[in-house]
């Protein structure tokens, strides 16, 4: 790696994964490579080369704007790098160890021109999230599966975050993200044009709001929510007027809900349902029927349930047939044929036998069309 950074003095974007150098080799990189935009570091095999070896001296990531961390075991490491970005304009972190409260709250210091934030599975709580409520040019915002983050956190980033414009929360079914955060943003975040809530449970009061003040949201999705029914859908439908584009998964949604949506949101162009169990293909065609401009992709319990017996079924067929012919194979090897005047078995049964056994084994899941090998002698 220092002999890379040394040769390539002008490299501006840096990508690896799976590789086996360690937390000494990140820094030749950054130490080597001044003009560094981009960095992006996934599941390093190397470990720490030792305690108190940082990553990233403050002397070389001041053109640094954009960091990726995935699946880092010593992702506490690479906290000097982000923090010793002035310019940094993104940062993602994806499933890695360490506390980083401490490192938002000294990004919020440093770097508070910072644009995207995306957080999944990390050791990170309100006390972070209030942190990155000082960088007031915040727009993109992904708290996966940060089950430390409440009501509390998201309120403080709504009241000064005023550009946020995409908020993508998966709750993990904790319910500690609700109403109350989703009435913050929309009070203070009318600038917010896409939503996704997963494990999340909003209602019409908080949705509501959503609708009449967001003026410019045009993505919503909501997954896995147990209060948004049919009178919370109802609601988008009434009031979200420029919304575009509208996802529902796992929601006690029913045909009644969807019909909702054929005189609501003017400016629809895709609906997508799936796994709603009140929902069902009849409800789909209405929809369909009724605004014909309207894409519509509707996969209700029952077709999913049909599908996957046709593929269970399928399974039990290749099984049932390659078993058929392994015990035609036996039975051909098991015949009792005369030997050839050499006194050698005949070599025409063996042949046979062989080439029903691959066939079977074939047939049973390994991939092959289940067809003979045919050869034909060229003639002389």
């Amino acid at each position: 790696m220092a002999a890379l950074a040394s040769n390539c003095r002008s490299l501006r974007k840096f990508s690896c994964g799976s590789c086996t150098f360690g937390v000494k080799g990140v820094d030749a990189v950054l130490r080597g490579c001044p003009l560094l935009e981009e960095i992006s570091i996934k599941r390093l095999r190397g470990s720490a080369d030792a305690v108190g070896d940082l990553v990233g001296p403050s002397a070389i990531a001041k053109n640094l704007r954009s960091v990726c961390l995935k699946e880092l075991y010593d992702g506490e490491y690479f906290g000097r790098m982000i923090v010793e970005s002035p310019n940094l304009k993104t940062l993602r972190l994806f499933r890695c160890s360490g506390e980083w409260d401490h490192v938002l709250e000294e990004v919020a210091k440093k770097a508070a021109g910072i644009v995207e934030v995306h957080l999944e599975k990390l050791q990170v709580s309100d006390r972070g999230l209030l942190a990155l409520s000082l960088c007031p040019d915040l727009q993109v915002l992904h708290l996966v599966k940060t089950p430390e983050c409440t009501d509390l956190g998201l309120i403080s980033v709504a009241g000064k975050c005023r550009l946020l414009r995409n908020l993508h929360i998966d709750g993990w079914k904790t319910n500690r993200i609700g109403d109350q955060g989703l009435m913050a943003v929309a009070k203070r975040c009318p600038n917010l044009q896409e939503l996704v809530l997963i494990g999340v449970n909003p209602t019409s009061t908080s949705l509501g709001l959503l609708a009449s003040n967001c003026r410019n949201l045009e993505r919503l999705a909501l997954c896995g929510s147990e209060t948004f029914g049919d009178a919370e859908i109802s609601c988008i439908a009434s009031k979200c007027v420029a919304l575009k584009k509208l996802c529902i998964k796992g929601c006690p949604v029913s045909d009644q809900g969807i019909r909702a949506l054929v005189e609501g949101c003017p400016n629809l162009i895709k609906v997508k349902v799936k796994k709603c169990k009140g929902v069902t293909p009849e409800g789909a065609h209405w929809l369909r029927a009724s605004r014909e401009t309207l894409a519509v992709n509707v996969e209700s319990m029952v077709q999913m349930e049909v599908q996957d017996a046709n593929l269970i079924e399928s399974g039990m067929m290749e099984i049932v047939a390659g078993d058929h012919v392994l015990g035609l194979a036996e039975q051909i090897a098991a015949i009792d044929i005369p030997s050839t005047s050499k006194g050698r078995s005949s070599p025409w049964k063996n042949f046979l036998a062989s080439i029903l056994r691959r066939w079977g084994h074939g047939s049973s899941g390994s991939g092959s069309s289940g067809s003979l090998p045919i050869r034909s002698k060229e003639r002389k």
